[in-house]
């Protein structure tokens, strides 16, 4: 009996920002891979990178080069290994996404991109305005902003009040080890809402994480899982 040969495109995971968010975007690649055996599923190179620096640090200090470098040294391990795409499961890390890119010939799926378009081209709901729901330097840096305005869609950011809430959920809860207060979350959903935000983007895979656990409204969009169905995609797999 000829053996059969697993045709998908290798994918390379580099994680680690944070580890919880990797495991939780490798459990949605594998759930939404249309398989009907262990050998339908995708080959996959999972670099949890835990001890790289803090990409909000990063950005708000202005010390890009650490940062940069050690990615660099990543992406030589995923060239070494033969993957032939590349997913990055943090939201904040896409500011950088140009300096990755032209680390590597592999390409890099941009997440922020691919999350904006998918929202402007779901014909089954009108966009106007989406609440942005993220880390200070994801906030910051404007890039889902930028990603929105390309498409004719205005970015809503949360109050100052409201985001505290929204870090404090990603670092001191889910970063932390700990089941993150949907609640809280919630309120900051609400006050989004309350300023006519058709879509509520989860722009940060902690956040991603928390919808694990608890059930979201259908309007909560999650990048996390957008990156996984277009992982899904470019590795040449049918989702489920």
């Amino acid at each position: 009996m000829k053996k059969e040969i697993n045709k998908s495109k290798k994918l390379g995971i580099l994680g680690g920002m944070g580890s919880q968010a990797t495991q939780y975007f490798f459990k949605k690649v594998i759930e939404k891979t249309d398989a009907k055996k262990d050998q339908d599923h995708i080959n996959m190179i999972i670099l949890n990178h835990a001890s790289i620096p803090d990409r909000t640090e990063a950005i708000l200090s202005g010390n890009h080069e650490e940062f940069l470098s050690l990615i660099s040294e990543d992406m030589k391990i995923f060239e070494k290994y033969g993957a032939e795409h590349v997913a990055i499961p943090c939201n904040t890390s896409h500011y950088f996404y140009k300096e990755i890119q032209a680390m590597t010939k592999i390409p890099v799926i941009n997440m922020v991109e691919e999350t904006i378009k998918s929202i402007s081209q779901n014909k089954d709901r009108i966009v106007k305005r989406v609440g942005i729901l993220a880390t200070d330097g994801t906030i910051l840096t404007k890039i889902y902003e930028k990603e929105c305005s390309k498409r004719g869609i205005e970015a809503v950011i949360p109050s100052e009040k409201s985001q505290k809430d929204i870090m404090s959920i990603i670092y001191d809860e889910i970063k932390s080890g700990k089941e993150g207060d949907c609640e809280k979350f919630m309120r900051v959903v609400e006050e989004l809402r309350s300023k006519r935000c058709d879509v509520i983007v989860l722009a940060c895979t902690e956040l991603s994480y928390l919808k694990e656990n608890n059930d979201l409204p259908e309007y909560c969009v999650d990048a996390l899982e957008i990156l996984a169905e277009k992982s899904v995609e470019l590795s040449g797999k049918k989702l489920k």
